[in-house]
This record gives structure tokens, sequence and C-alpha cells, in this order.
């Protein structure tokens, strides 16, 4: 194995080892499947307080807020939801949970938060905030204390229990991000981007002066589909109406009692209403080399209006394996906001930032980690039946 860097992400086994020097502690034991190649999946406590509003607790530490004799007088809490058997969150409410996870940063560490991408893909937008910080999914070098997860169910009433991931928190030391400039190096002997095309299937790089980046490797979006047939489902959009999705059962659901599917359209576009949700994919197949990690990033503040995704972690190893796998599409949890918005075949959508890992992961994803989504084409979360 290569020595370590000095900097970068940290990999499986110095998660393990941070673990173990109890710098992450929890109130009930770390379980080996939350570890994953390159973060580490938070888990639900035991209880859910419901809040009239989203905050940022800047002034003041969270469980100060939270620990109201009588909720009728608290300008935040509404009520309290016991986890332990089971609870229902009701969409488009704001729900605080207090994680098992807390931690105990050195000086030289600082941690991000994202939803795992099963919880993108349902539109449950979380994030994690801490004390005294004002600032969401970020936690700062040094912190010692709990984390709080905030949980807003968009489309889909959803069940939940304690123990549940819904979230992940990704450890850095120091600088990671890799340059532009080194994003192309790095395509030019260990592709990053491959054609996602039949003609291609065999797994052909994107030629290095196609890439397009800036501070990051931008792709597009697909809206014709591999075969290109017009009534090819080329996306899905999330019914205003269903029933409760039961987060601990997998494989369970009929996609088409939540989903209606999106077809081609002749003109290869498509328009997006105003707070619907779609899933849709990359035109392009990414691949994550094993000592490298990846993000998706918002690409809210260069088109304006709409979000193109919800998770954004890529765990070394994604669309790479072992070097065996030619890239993987990417799915993208989309929702416009205040107008209606066409989108085309081919736009220019997301953008992946690319970042080192401190050393090899002992564990890559798609190995024996439980990874769902190591060959996925256009695919909805794994709650429904394929």
């Amino acid at each position: 194995m290569k020595q370590a860097r000095q900097h970068g992400i940290l990999p499986y086994q110095h998660i393990k080892r941070l673990i173990a020097d109890r710098v992450i502690q929890s109130d009930a034991p770390i379980e080996d499947r939350q570890i994953q190649p390159a973060s580490l999946d938070l888990r639900l406590g035991r209880k859910a307080y419901r809040l009239l509003s989203s905050f940022l607790p800047e002034r003041s530490e969270i469980k100060h807020r939270l620990n109201v004799l009588d909720f009728y007088q608290s300008d935040l809490v509404m009520y309290e939801v016991d986890l332990t058997g089971g609870a229902i969150l009701e969409k488009g409410h704001v729900y605080l949970v207090p994680l098992l996870e807390h931690v105990a940063l050195p000086k030289t560490l600082r941690a991000r938060a994202n939803p795992k991408s099963t919880t993108g893909r349902l539109d449950v937008f979380t994030r994690v905030i801490t004390d005294l910080h004002a600032g969401f999914d970020e936690i700062r070098p040094g912190y010692h204390g709990p984390l709080y997860l905030e949980i807003v169910p968009r489309s889909f009433a959803i069940k939940v229990k304690t123990g549940l991931s819904l979230n992940q928190l990704r450890l850095v030391r120091g600088p990671a991000t890799l340059s532009d400039t080194a994003i192309r190096t790095l395509h030019k002997t260990t592709p990053l981007l491959f054609h996602n095309d039949p003609v291609a299937a065999d797994g052909k790089p994107v030629p290095s002066r196609e890439l397009r980046t800036d501070r990051g490797l931008f792709l597009r979006v697909d809206l014709q589909g591999s075969d290109k047939r017009h009534e090819t489902i080329v996306g899905y959009r999330a019914k205003k109406n269903s029933h409760v999705i039961d987060l601990s059962k997998i494989g369970h659901y009929a996609a088409l009692d939540f989903w209606e599917p999106i077809r081609r359209h002749r003109n290869d576009s498509l328009l997006l209403e105003p707070e619907e949700f779609y899933i849709l994919a990359s035109k392009e197949r990414i691949s994550v080399p094993a000592g490298y990690a990846a993000e998706m990033v918002a690409y809210e503040a260069a088109c304006g209006e709409l979000r193109t995704h919800y998770a954004g972690f890529f765990d070394p190893g994604f669309g790479y394996g072992q070097g065996e796998i030619h890239g993987t599409q990417v799915v993208l949890e989309v929702r416009p906001h205040d107008v209606p918005f066409l989108i085309y075949d081919g736009q220019t959508f997301f953008k992946v930032v690319y970042e080192k890992m401190l050393q090899l992961p002992a564990q890559v994803y798609g190995s024996a980690l439980g990874s769902s989504y190591q060959r996925q084409g256009l695919t909805l979360s794994k709650h429904f039946k394929t």
C-alpha cells in the first residue's frame, strides 16, 4: 500500500482507527456496516423533534433549544416523536433528530456531511447542524460535541426508526481538492469520464479535449435514453399523493405507485414544472479511482432556477471497482424552483469535484460493503422493486 499523503479524505481504515480512539463516539456501538471507503454512515437517535422552522444555532447549544418543559412556550419546537419503535415523518414538515454519533475532532480534522444516495432519491432533504455554528453540513476543525440531523421529507411521507442511516460523514485533513489541471492529467492515465452509448459499450473514454472543467468536472443530462426510441423512459416524476414509504423495507414498493415515468420527447427536451421532483440520469459515466473520492456540487448559482442534486458523495471505486468497470451513470435528483424550466438532451447540468484520499482505502465501493448502485443506469432508490 502506498504511503499516506499529508492531506486528503480519510479512508476506511483511518475511520476505524478514529472510532477505536474515540474521536468518533456513539450512544450505541458503531457497526461495521456503517464504515464506507471514504465516509461513515450516521444513525438516527431515539427522538425526533417536530420544528416550526429550520434554524442555525450560532448563539446557543442546540440542547438548550430542545429541552423545554412546555413546548407551547418554545419558538422552535412543536412536539417530540419517539423513534425507537418507528414513526412517520410527514412531508413538508421540518424535523430535528439528535444522531447516535458524536465527535471530538482534533484541530487537524474537519468533516462534511451529505445525504446518502437512497435518501436523495426519495426527495428527503437532510443536513447536519452542530452547536454554535452558522452553517449546515460542515463540522469545523476541533469540534467536540453532538451531531443533529434536520430532515424535511419533500415528496413522500416516510417511516423511520432509531438506528436508520439517512446521511454520511466524510472526514478531511488539509486541502484535498484536485485542480482542473490535475483532473485533466489524471484523466489521461486513468479515465474519469466515459461515453454512455451503445456503440461505446466497451467503455470508450471521453477525449481529453472534450472535458469541460471549471473548479471541477462538468457533466450533462441524458434525455435520449440508451436505445434512443421515443418510448424510452428517460426519467421519473414523483406523484403528488402517495402512501408512506418505510425506509427499512428494501425492494418492497411498486414504482408506479409513487412515480410517473417520463418518456423521451421527440425534441429530446423536457419541461420541468416548479416544485416538482424528478429523477434523471447523466449523459456520461463517471469513474472514481481508488486513490480519490468525488462529490457533486451545487450548480444552482450558474443556472439559477433548479437544484440538480441532493446526494453528493462518490466513494473510491465508484464506476471503477478494481479497474474493471468503465464508468457508471450518475442519477440526478432535480427540483425546479419558481418558474417552469426547459432542459434539453446534452445540456450541462452538474459538476463533480475530485479529491485526494489520504491513503488508498482498505475497501472500495462495490466490494463487500453492500454497494447498491455500482452498475446503475436510471435507477430509483433501493426501496422499489426492480
